[in-house]
């Protein structure tokens, strides 16, 4: 039988083997393995096949979406109001991140008439039964079953029929039709079509439970993510008890929704008011400003942090946690371009506290906000908030939902605001500064440029 080489890692393929992928530049990742014959077979004639059948879609009946509701408000706003039947959820994270708590959550929040089939093939019944009862739950329609093989898992459900099947994990799961071992690009992609098939033809909900690699991605071939109707990434902050949960791919509802969850000792408990989650703003301190950033349709209130040195050896260093490193480099060029503040002889490091991770233009002028207080050792003003996108030219660029953001900023007594010339306020409570560029903000800011 004709042999292949093919890559562990990245799913390329090659004639003959080499200590290094040519494609992705893995050692040691090349496997040899069996072509089958659909691979190698002579190509039927076009005639001999039989046509698709057509469906015209005024045949198709008006039927309204029907979820699962999990319970957990938190969850539900991801999912985009729940589990929709017949789908195929990926959740993925880095290890002891609490995947397996939050599905037997998700299971024992669930309506109890549904029937529900855990399969596991990493721990064994007695494992299982231990987390469940760390959580109170005494499942009555849940079963279990200690299976890795893809075809009988796929027989158990056909015959025993569950709303709800969760596999922990796909990297475990093989496939006798795949020569190759478990966890490889071939058995993780030959197995995600077979659970996919099976959850459209059966109307079954299947949650795959899936690792990440070192690189933060999810461990298998790119194809994974894209077969799947759902990906979830449970992201779990080691500094902080709390874990956000995002869809980085929803095909029943936004990627931009995100939920909070703290871990405690009896599971996740559901962080619903954030309001001063992320804030601990210290009075009378230089280099701290406040903004707001929005996931989806939620808003943050977060600080800033901002610390301005002398440099003393080599080039100015350019430092930032959870703000994007590329973005402080062109914040830091227009401020010393535009305004009289001069960075080139200075470190510069900005840090969001929380750890939360910023992708947001929105905070570009609380950034720089904090970078001119620390430059000048002078304290911004109390409760004011910070809003807008800074451009190349010193602009000051309008931003949007800011209602919302306002409206959050409210509830914990922030009382004066600075934004953008052309931003649109109906009518707020607080006390609206706006600026076109940054030498007019920093002006208004301190009523009279710094010393």
């Amino acid at each position: 039988m004709p042999t292949i080489f093919t890559c562990t890692k990245c799913g390329a393929q090659a004639p003959k083997w080499s200590g290094r992928c040519t494609e992705c530049g893995a050692w040691g990742t090349m496997v040899e393995e069996a072509i089958t014959k659909h691979q190698t077979g002579p190509r039927q004639q076009l005639s001999n096949n039989k046509p698709a059948q057509l469906i015209k879609w005024s045949e198709l009946p008006n039927k309204p979406v029907v979820r699962y509701i999990t319970h957990l408000s938190e969850i539900d706003r991801v999912l985009g109001g729940g589990l929709v039947p017949g789908s195929l959820v990926l959740l993925s994270g880095e290890p002891g991140c609490g995947k397996s708590t939050l599905v037997a959550q998700i299971a024992q929040t669930l309506d109890p008439q549904l029937s529900i089939i855990y399969i596991s093939g990493e721990e064994s019944a007695q494992q299982i039964k231990m987390r469940l009862d760390r959580l109170n739950y005494q499942p009555q329609k849940m079963t279990f079953a200690s299976e890795t093989n893809a075809e009988t898992i796929m027989a158990t459900a056909i015959k025993y029929k569950p709303q709800l099947l969760i596999i922990d994990s796909i990297q475990t799961v093989y496939s006798d039709e795949v020569p190759s071992e478990p966890g490889s690009v071939n058995q993780i992609k030959a197995c995600t079509i077979k659970f996919l098939e099976l959850a459209k033809e059966h109307d079954i909900t299947i949650i795959l439970i899936g690792h990440l690699t070192k690189e933060g991605v999810v461990a298998g071939p790119k194809t994974l993510e894209h077969l799947v109707d759902t990906v979830i990434y449970l992201e779990n902050e080691p500094q902080h008890s709390y874990s956000l949960i995002r869809a980085s791919k929803n095909r029943f509802g936004s990627t931009n929704e995100v939920g909070l969850l703290e871990m405690t000792g009896h599971g996740f408990r559901q962080l619903e008011k954030t309001t001063n989650l992320f804030i601990q703003p210290l009075q009378g301190t230089s280099g701290s400003a406040i903004s707001c950033l929005m996931e989806g349709s939620r808003p943050f209130l977060l600080e800033v942090q901002a610390l301005v040195s002398k440099t003393y050896f080599g080039y100015p260093q350019r430092k930032a946690i959870g703000f994007d490193s590329n973005r402080l480099q062109i914040l830091t060029t227009v401020l010393s371009k535009q305004t009289k503040i001069n960075l080139a002889d200075q470190d510069v490091i900005v840090s969001v506290a929380g750890g939360l991770k910023i992708n947001e233009t929105a905070l570009d002028l609380a950034v720089c906000a904090a970078i001119a207080s620390s430059y000048y050792n002078q304290p911004l003003p109390d409760k004011t908030l910070f809003l807008g996108e800074v451009g190349l030219a010193g602009e000051i660029r309008p931003i949007g939902k800011l209602e919302m953001r306002l409206k959050e900023a409210i509830k914990i007594g922030i009382d004066q605001v600075f934004l953008p010339a052309q931003a649109k306020i109906t009518s707020s409570k607080m006390k609206i500064k706006t600026s076109n560029n940054l030498l007019n903000f920093f002006d208004q800011l301190w009523q009279k440029p710094a010393k």
